[in-house]
């Protein structure tokens, strides 16, 4: 099943409907959950406010969508889309799962030089993984996602280990990565912002690619993209590489979706079955103990 091998399968628009269907047939504790939201706090700590600029001050924050009264239970930290230029912070359809849901905002470019973006995203996971116990939440089950932009953000934070280096925190403790439709070569505005002057589509990868970090010591990654014929240009190609990239060092646990039918837009929202049960998925190998190589690894 998923352990030893790379999912890589396409899957028809028509799973969109199953959502509705799959939250209301719930588990009965999930269902009955109260759920509370927490919002603008920032994730910077004083001393680094106390030496900000009024932006940063302003788009470093955060909002927390959690089960209250629950204990130990998942948490999906969410990066909007926008090519680093636009967006603006929301919570996925993932609500009223059993689950914690963070949403961050990061500074955006021209207002911010890269890599202010990547950092501010670091910045937002070292903040859940801190505090995320006083929630009732596990540190231990911290997923990273985003569509987009923000998957592009997600997977660079979770592949590259200096990003929470930097917050003295190992990218292999993050429970999972769920990566929809992300530029898996150098994203284009940091290509423009690090001066390249080559054609938007033509790739690079260098340290701002995930690409370049593929590794088989990663947390379980889930990759998940519109139809090759209407999705972003090359965007499903560079994904399936990575999933093949990944497979072929050695990763035990990583899944690839291309459906059928959506585009780079419409993607995220059929993603969310497949997010979902992604996320189930790793948790109940974790309990099982079955997930064994993938699991340890991102311990």
């Amino acid at each position: 099943m998923m352990s030893g091998q790379a999912w890589m399968v396409r899957v028809c628009w028509a799973l969109c409907w199953l959502l509705p269907f799959s939250a209301a047939h719930a588990d009965e504790s999930t269902t009955e959950l109260e759920y509370q939201t927490e919002s603008n706090i920032a994730y910077y700590d004083a001393a680094a406010l106390s030496r900000a600029d009024a932006y940063k001050k302003e788009q470093t924050k955060l909002d927390v969508y959690y089960p209250k009264g629950a204990k130990d239970y998942a948490t999906v930290v969410w990066f909007h889309g926008g090519g680093l230029t636009g967006g603006a912070r929301y919570f996925p359809n993932l609500k009223e799962q059993g689950i914690a849901l963070v949403a961050v905002s990061y500074r955006l470019s021209p207002k911010a030089q890269s890599p202010a973006f990547l950092e501010d995203s670091a910045a937002a996971v070292a903040w859940v993984i801190t505090n995320i116990a006083r929630y009732g939440g596990d540190p231990n089950k911290v997923f990273v996602g985003g569509h987009s932009a923000g998957a592009y953000l997600s997977s660079m934070i979770a592949m590259d280990p200096k990003w929470l280096g930097a917050h003295r925190l190992s990218n292999r403790s993050l429970a999972g990565v769920i990566a929809i439709s992300g530029q898996m070569t150098t994203h284009f505005t940091v290509k423009q912002l690090r001066g390249d002057k080559g054609p938007p589509l033509r790739p690079v990868i260098d340290e701002y690619a995930p690409l370049h970090h593929a590794s088989k010591d990663l947390p379980p990654i889930c990759l998940i993209v519109g139809g090759r014929d209407i999705e972003w240009k090359s965007r499903v190609e560079e994904n399936e590489l990575m999933a093949v990239t990944l497979r072929n060092l050695g990763h035990p646990l990583v899944e690839f979706y291309e459906m059928e039918g959506l585009n780079h837009g419409t993607v995220e929202q059929g993603a969310m079955i497949i997010a979902k049960e992604f996320v189930q998925r790793v948790l109940a190998a974790g309990r099982a103990g079955a997930a064994s190589s993938a699991t340890s690894a991102a311990r």
